[in-house]
């Protein structure tokens, strides 16, 4: 459990986080249109609510699986910041908050608590996540031991054996479902017999099982592994579960006054990512993920800004003050030493500058689209974050890729259906008056959320 104490710090630097940017977001915003005043409140109060997996980041862990003749070699990985869901005391010594530090100043026998504590949390791993051989739960044959790795995460290794023989095999996880319901699990297996094949599946608190073989003399391979369906669902499941991609199109569809619009945008956004997201997992091209969901943050926040700057008549105030706000997050970032690379700051004013200058003399949508497009690229290595994160042999990428990506369409095309007919009727049910007042708080708690998650991105990291 969380001290008060602990809890209190960490609601004042999300306060303090929330407030400073989201105030430039705010203060831009209300240029937009005077009804936006009126929602200041509602938005202030979503961003210091907002906690840092609110938008594109989700809970996930990872488990590698080496089984044997009796048992199988276990190795369970993942970040800091998931771990520390189960409180301070179940992270490795001289970890606070996800955040390595010098621990010097610490008592000895205060270290060796924390150490224990630590273990006490691998084992309790280890009987979360299991290999059931013949419907019996195979035990630990050694301690579960906390292993170095990369900067930032944590990995377990232990081994079990299966005292009733290796027949029918299952694994069965409830890593972190109690602390994060929506948690996923990536577990792969190879078998000692034939270590070149690699098997893998995403389990779910809906699906939390992964048959390996039903008896010992036949493995069937239509039951071991992710199926093409298995990752049409996680597609599916990401773009619901994105609030970032989600917003995005949201603020696509409040710059559509036409259904042909929102399809021709929706179609320029669907090539875009698509063309990324199989390029990233190719392992073709390799962008900082900072810079990827900061972009992704700031997408939000001009879609926004764009509807309130038509509404508005186009005024050049608005423009101008976009760039004076991101030249501040650029001075921020090189003073603080943000993980969010300054360049990628000056690239995003040049941009802003481009859009904007060419957006004034034009009326046409394909500008529109082109901003779409752009912003798609950048919304497809999000995607595919959680892909790379699986590391999929060769021979499985296509169906993986071809799988994950229809599903996030078919998410994509699912959210349009049902907020388009609601807006058309909305419209239809309603005065002007109110029309513009809601679109007025649309489009501020839009601007409000991606200003918030842009600043949150490029200092978190």
């Amino acid at each position: 459990m969380q001290s008060l104490q602990q809890i209190g710090r960490r609601s004042i630097r999300r306060a303090e986080r929330g407030a400073a940017f989201f105030v430039a977001g705010v203060v831009s915003s209300i240029a937009l249109a005077p009804a936006f005043t009126l929602t200041l409140t509602l938005t202030l109060a979503f961003a210091l609510c907002a906690t840092d997996a609110s938008a594109h980041a989700r809970s996930v862990s990872y488990s590698s699986w080496l089984v044997g003749s009796d048992g199988a070699e276990v190795s369970l990985r993942m970040p800091l910041l998931e771990l520390s869901r189960l409180g301070p005391t179940a992270l490795p010594p001289g970890v606070v908050d996800g955040t390595i530090v010098d621990a010097r100043d610490g008592l000895q026998r205060r270290a060796s608590a924390a150490s224990a504590a630590s273990d006490a949390v691998g084992q309790e791993f280890a009987d979360a996540l299991v290999l059931v051989s013949n419907e019996v739960a195979c035990s630990p044959s050694t301690k579960v031991r906390r292993v170095p790795d990369a900067e930032g995460f944590v990995r377990y290794r232990w081994r079990v054996v299966c005292p009733t023989g290796m027949g029918s095999l299952a694994i069965h996880s409830r890593v972190l479902l109690d602390v994060a319901p929506t948690h996923l699990h990536f577990a792969r297996v190879r078998f000692e017999a034939s270590p070149d094949t690699v098997r893998e599946r995403v389990l779910t608190e809906a699906d939390p099982r992964f048959v390996l073989q039903q008896d010992a003399a036949r493995r069937r391979d239509g039951e071991i592994g992710s199926r093409f369906v298995d990752y049409l669902a996680l597609g599916i499941h990401h773009i619901l579960s994105g609030w970032d991609h989600i917003a995005f199109l949201f603020g696509l569809i409040l710059l559509s006054d036409r259904l042909a619009t929102i399809a021709r945008l929706v179609t320029g956004f669907t090539l875009a990512h698509s063309l990324t997201l199989g390029l990233s997992v190719l392992d073709l091209v390799h962008p900082r993920a900072a810079a990827v969901e900061a972009v992704i943050a700031f997408s939000v926040a001009l879609v926004a800004i764009e509807k309130g700057w038509l509404v508005a008549g186009r005024p050049r105030a608005i423009p101008l003050g976009v760039l004076a706000g991101l030249a501040l997050l650029a001075v921020a970032c090189e003073v603080a030493g943000a993980a969010l690379p300054t360049v990628c700051v000056i690239g995003l004013m040049l941009f802003t500058a481009c859009y904007f200058g060419n957006a004034a003399r034009s009326q046409s949508d394909r500008l529109r689209i082109a901003l779409t497009f752009a912003f798609g690229l950048v919304h497809g290595f999000g995607f595919a974050g959680i892909l790379l994160e699986l590391e999929l042999p060769t021979e499985r990428l296509v169906p993986a890729l071809a799988g994950f990506n229809l599903g996030v369409e078919i998410g994509q095309i699912g959210i349009v259906l049902l907020a388009w007919p609601a807006l058309v009727w909305a419209a239809r049910a309603t005065t002007p008056s109110l029309q513009g007042w809601a679109r007025d708080l649309a489009t501020a708690g839009l601007c409000g959320l991606g200003c918030f998650w842009l600043f949150e991105r490029a200092f978190s990291f």
